[in-house]
């Protein structure tokens, strides 16, 4: 079976979708993963809203050209951005959709190239980086697609390779910060990445993942007609 060469628009909306449904399937392992920079238990449930909103929105976009899929990607998952693995994950795309602006298809060298434009757009939001997190594994990635893309020019085995650094890096991560070798665990940032990195090989081979039907949907409102309010100690939100 021969490697895709080149995606287009059409193909990269199928990206996202499958890249959305794989954190999807995943957050509740992300959410048990989070415990840095703050263990809140929401990293992956704010990943997966950032990135859904993306998804949400490229579903009711038809036959978008490269350009167009990347624009609407980068802004839906901008307004949609939850926490900060959500704001990371969206400048991510961000920098996607600057390097992908005013291109019909996308090669392995513009892929590698828009990987590292993320990665650069990343860091440049981040006062103070630090070793171990989703950064580090999308920036060791995104180095290794620069040289896949010099040895092989088809998408498919650049995004590959960096799927496979990817691991590599996010394994490492438990020894490059303290507090996730205290837990014990590798960071859930990263993870998530490499999930959604997983997601869009899927859909490069044409094996798209979907999440399954039937998962419960945030509301728009809660019910607080059972809720007792005598309970409550602190009455303001400290947050």
């Amino acid at each position: 079976m021969s490697l895709r060469q080149t995606i287009n628009g059409v193909d990269f909306r199928r990206l996202v979708i499958s890249a959305a449904a794989s954190v999807e399937i995943h957050k509740q392992q992300l959410n048990e993963l989070n415990v840095f920079p703050v263990p809140d238990g929401d990293t992956g449930t704010n990943m997966s809203m950032t990135i859904n909103a993306a998804a949400a929105d490229l579903r009711k976009t038809e036959d978008p050209d490269l350009g167009q899929a990347a624009k609407v990607a980068a802004s839906a998952m901008l307004r949609g951005a939850r926490g900060n693995s959500g704001v990371i994950l969206s400048l991510l795309f961000k920098g996607l959709n600057k390097k992908l602006k005013g291109s019909a298809v996308c090669d392995g060298v513009l892929w590698a190239a828009a990987l590292q434009e993320g990665v650069d757009s990343a860091y440049k939001a981040v006062m103070k980086p630090a070793e171990g997190t989703v950064l580090t594994v999308a920036r060791l990635a995104a180095a290794k697609a620069r040289q896949a893309a010099e040895e092989n020019n088809h998408i498919e085995f650049v995004h590959a390779a960096a799927l496979e650094e990817a691991k590599a890096a996010l394994a490492n991560t438990i020894n490059q910060n303290p507090v996730l070798k205290k837990a014990g665990v590798v960071d859930a940032g990263g993870k998530g990445w490499l999930v959604a990195l997983e997601g869009m090989l899927s859909a490069l081979r044409g094996e798209d993942i979907v999440a399954p039907a039937g998962r419960v949907e945030a509301k728009e409102a809660a019910n607080f007609e059972d809720f007792d309010t005598d309970e409550i100690t602190f009455t303001y939100c400290t947050e």
